[in-house]
């Protein structure tokens, strides 16, 4: 599991995002999206110098790897990692990593859903806890990235309930999406139905703009199955969208 900072330097007290992807293996799109957005940061910098000189990325670009590998080696659709769960018939391998968190949603192992024994049972969530945890304190925004549907998630994904500030959260969401919109035309809405590991970033480790992005397409023409000619425009009309929440979130006491 690759753990990524980008930066020009300081002194760590810059405001800071943490965006992570690929916690459902078959979830290609989302990798790909976000390895995108690093190149653009990176080999782009001269062109747009503020978005690493004033705000720092903490990027985790594939979080659930033995997923990933065996939905390209053996099962396309796969979405759990591949950890063998205790004390079951050993064909219900897996637990889903988005729902090992917090409790909730299904505890039958042979279930995609399976939240796991208890929460941060496996390694996977646990780095990425870990990650969250030690930025925490200057770490404005959380994206995890997924596929599909073209949702801007926020919290609270466990209550019909509404953080404090959903007001605050949805304005910028909503500016993100217009800018992702303007690319290409691509419709996404902005919903307060979100997953378990944006709920824990906002509720637990307090970071106050977190959101899951559910990228192209709507379905059912592709779905997870989204061909590679997508990949580009994918990544270039989310940059737009990124863009947008890191000026904001340099400005961010």
């Amino acid at each position: 599991m690759i753990l990524m900072k980008i930066s020009s330097g300081g002194d760590g007290t810059k405001n800071a995002i943490f965006v992570d992807a690929g916690i459902h293996a078959r979830e290609w799109i989302a990798p790909a999206t976000v390895t995108y957005i690093i190149r653009e940061l990176v080999e782009n910098y001269a062109a747009h110098p503020q978005y690493i000189d004033d705000v720092d990325w903490f990027f985790m670009p594939l979080i659930n790897p033995d997923g990933y590998e065996f939905s390209h080696t053996n099962v396309r659709l796969w979405r759990k990692n591949r950890r063998p769960n205790d004390d079951v018939n050993s064909t219900c391998i897996g637990t889903d990593l988005n729902r090992n968190f917090e409790g909730g949603s299904s505890d039958s192992p042979c279930n995609e859903m399976y939240h796991g024994p208890e929460a941060f049972s496996e390694a996977e969530s646990r780095v990425v806890r870990d990650a969250i945890w030690a930025e925490a304190n200057r770490t404005k925004s959380y994206m995890t990235v997924h596929s599909y549907g073209q949702y801007w998630l926020t919290p609270w994904g466990y209550t019909a309930e509404l953080p404090d500030d959903y007001d605050q959260m949805y304005a910028l969401a909503a500016e993100a999406v217009a800018a992702l919109t303007a690319v290409y035309g691509t419709q996404y809405e902005i919903d307060p139905n979100s997953g378990p590991s944006d709920d824990w970033a906002k509720g637990v480790a307090g970071i106050p703009y977190s959101y899951t992005i559910e990228l192209r397409d709507k379905g059912p023409v592709y779905g997870f199955l989204l061909p590679p000619d997508q990949i580009i425009p994918s990544g270039i009309e989310t940059w737009e969208a990124f863009k947008v929440i890191a000026e904001n979130v340099a400005k961010m006491p």
